[in-house]
């Protein structure tokens, strides 16, 4: 999902259930992201305050992080969400202490592997090849076939 060309239709995004006002946020934040990125980030945070098990709204705040070069505070955000996600699965918090599930998990622990995938990124961005590279080797364990997109993170950190 972008967050610029985000809203297709004038139903906005589909983040999944989350309570009305929650859900209200972040397709509000989405919008204004286009042109009040500072408001974009107070509509997330206000979202993740009100819930803070609600995955899309990491999603939503690291991505938005990422897009502007804020890498500190996308890394915080996306080990938030990967921490909260592993939580949610059931998993222990650390991810390098996560075990292969076959197939790979729907819900909170797509979400987890997606989001360290995205973390993998953010390390990469930061100048921190070695800590993405051991990411990206424990997804190649987790997700032997790349079913959440990190082949092509480790094809970047392979060419660098």
């Amino acid at each position: 999902m972008s967050m610029a060309g985000a809203l297709a239709d004038s139903d906005g995004i589909d983040f999944g259930p989350l309570p009305d006002a929650v859900d209200a946020l972040l397709q509000e934040g989405v919008v204004a992201y286009r042109n009040d990125k500072p408001a974009a980030d107070r509509m997330f945070r206000q979202a993740l305050e009100a819930a803070p098990d609600s995955l899309p709204v990491y999603y939503c705040l690291y991505k938005i992080h990422t897009y502007q070069g804020s890498l500190d505070e996308a890394r915080t955000i996306a080990e938030r969400g990967t921490r909260e996600a592993a939580r949610q699965a059931g998993w222990p918090e650390a991810w390098c202490m996560w075990t292969p599930q076959v197939p790979v998990p729907d819900g909170a622990g797509r979400f987890a592997l997606y989001t360290l995938k995205a973390l993998a990124f953010i390390y990469l961005r930061r100048g921190e090849g070695e800590r993405a590279r051991a990411i990206l080797e424990h997804l190649a364990t987790l997700d032997p076939a790349g079913t959440v997109g990190w082949p092509v993170i480790a094809d970047l950190a392979n060419g660098l």
